[in-house]
């Protein structure tokens, strides 16, 4: 089929402009550079870089990098430029900083509960050691002893000499 067949079909032969291209009013051939990273429906991507970083610097810097890394290092711009617009005294940096933040509060606030929980565990093992000492009273004092006795003087005498301790 020929690009006329396809145009009456309605199919375009020629794609669709990037983000950045669309933006910056200006053709986006196929060999656009921008045109991976900054697809047509997604136009604020291109526009916080472009406001952050100008497009020609954002041309340079991903011309500077391996293609292999290229999207990572789009990637990193469109996250520092939403960063810069949020932030524009600390950027990503003051993002870094809060968690960072967070992180220490969240060691700080570990550090109290382990410290409860052992000191609840601690409790427990008291409570353990009372209610095992109230269970073994209350078997010996379950124990049928026949009549009840006591010993009088001499038979605490008696009890003393086989001991064997004097009187």
């Amino acid at each position: 089929m020929g690009s006329q067949t396809l145009a009456r079909l309605g199919i375009r032969t020629h794609h669709q402009p990037c983000a950045a291209c669309r933006m910056l009013r200006r053709r986006c051939d196929s060999n656009c550079i921008l045109a991976p990273y900054f697809p047509g429906d997604e136009p604020d991507k291109f526009a916080g870089v472009h406001k952050v970083f100008g497009a020609s610097n954002v041309i340079k810097l991903i011309q500077m990098v391996e293609e292999t890394n290229r999207e990572d290092a789009v990637k990193a711009l469109v996250y520092e430029a939403r960063a810069r617009l949020r932030d524009p005294v600390y950027g990503s940096t003051g993002t870094i900083f809060q968690l960072q933040k967070m992180v220490q509060d969240l060691k700080l606030q570990l550090k109290s509960t382990n410290a409860r929980v052992l000191e609840l565990q601690q409790q427990k093992d008291q409570l353990l050691g009372i209610f095992m000492n109230v269970d073994h009273l209350d078997v010996l004092s379950s124990v049928d002893h026949g009549p009840s006795f006591s010993l009088d003087y001499e038979d605490s005498m008696a009890s003393n000499l086989l001991i064997g301790k004097p009187h």
